[in-house]
Parts: C-alpha cells; structure tokens; sequence
C-alpha cells in the first residue's frame, strides 16, 4: 500500500508547483500561462486526492493474494434452533454472536482491481461485511427471528462508497461484488472461513 501513497504523492507535488507557476504567472501578467498553470495544478491536486482516498480506503480491506483464513468460527448450540459462534480473527480478535436459525451465513465485499493497477500496489481486496443466521425451512425464514451483525468496522473508511462517489476511480476498477457462504452447523463444531479468488467457502475442521 506504501506503492499507492506515493504514487498520489507525485500528483500532489506536480499540482502544488504547477499552482505556484501560475499564480507567478498572474503576477507577471500571464494570464493564459498562468491560467493553464493553476487548471493543471487543480487537475493534478484531484488525481491526488483520488489516489490518497483510495489508499485511505484500502486500510479497512484485507489483501487477497491467494486463498487465505479470514476468521476460526467455534458453535454452540443454545438449543432448538439458536446458537453462538465464538469468531476469532487472524490477528488474534475475537467477538461472540448470537445467531438465530438452522445454518450458519457469512458475507464479504471484494473489490478487484484492474492488472495496471497494481502498478500503484492496489491489490484485490476483502472486507468481511455480515454474519447472520439462515433457516432451512421458508416458512421459518419468513416468520422466525432474524438475526444479522456487522463484522467490519462502522468507522473504516468505506472504499466501495469512495469509488460510486469518484467517476475517476472507476477505470481503475474490474469488478465489485459481494459473496457469501453457508453451512448447517452443529454443537462443538469448528469451522474456517475461508476467502479464495472466487469468494468465500466455509470448512468444518472437526
């Protein structure tokens, strides 16, 4: 990510000497050098701040660069149909959920960057977004409790909002999507959640 600071801090440099050289320019009564100068200047000072938003971003995704562990799931079973999923993070974090249903449901957003991209380091990217429970029957998914918690943080910059809200970053971009994986679960069972290429799976260790 070091790659992408500063690659948005070239830009930067570029805009700040550019609006230097054209208010110069105005001093010295320029004003069509002077004007093109500071038009370049902002131009540049933009692609920086797109670049450093999406450097900022990225902090909040977790680079895939194969299929890795995103978090060690342990359950138990509180009877019938509820249970508690022990989730604990590769570095080491941990939060427990109450889930309602008969399965077991993760998500995660993935962002996928285009091959010339990565010139700037951005690689693809996770973000785990929910975990929730699903329920086998229709019946009980329409009328059964619902239960549904957020695993990123609230406060982390969101980069799929940056690129909707930034028409810039869009070339950048190959593709953006969510994926999701689940399973039936049992008491004491074990479970990794894994992310691949493709999107995320879920094994059972035990």
């Amino acid at each position: 990510m070091e790659l992408t600071w500063l690659a948005a801090a070239v830009p930067l440099i570029l805009g700040l000497l550019f609006l230097l050289a054209g208010i110069g320019g105005f001093r010295n009564r320029r004003g069509v050098s002077g004007s093109l100068n500071v038009l370049s200047g902002l131009l540049a000072l933009s692609l920086a701040a797109l670049l450093g938003l999406t450097a900022l971003g990225m902090r909040g995704f977790q680079a895939l660069t194969s299929e890795q562990t995103a978090a060690l799931m342990t359950v138990e079973r509180d009877g019938g149909q509820e249970f508690t999923v022990a989730f604990e993070y590769p570095d080491g974090s941990k939060a427990d959920y109450g889930i309602a249903g008969d399965e077991l449901y993760v998500d995660a957003r993935i962002l996928k960057w285009h091959p010339a991209a990565s010139f700037i380091g951005l690689r693809t990217g996770y973000q785990l977004d929910r975990i929730a429970g699903r329920y086998l029957e229709l019946a009980d998914e329409l009328n059964q409790p619902r239960t549904v918690f957020e695993l990123h943080d609230a406060g982390q910059p969101d980069l799929f909002g940056t690129v909707r809200r930034f028409p810039g970053l869009k070339p950048l971009v190959d593709a953006e999507y969510g994926s999701a994986s689940f399973v039936p679960v049992e008491d004491g069972g074990i479970y990794q959640l894994r992310v691949t290429g493709s999107g995320l799976i879920i094994r059972r260790l035990n």
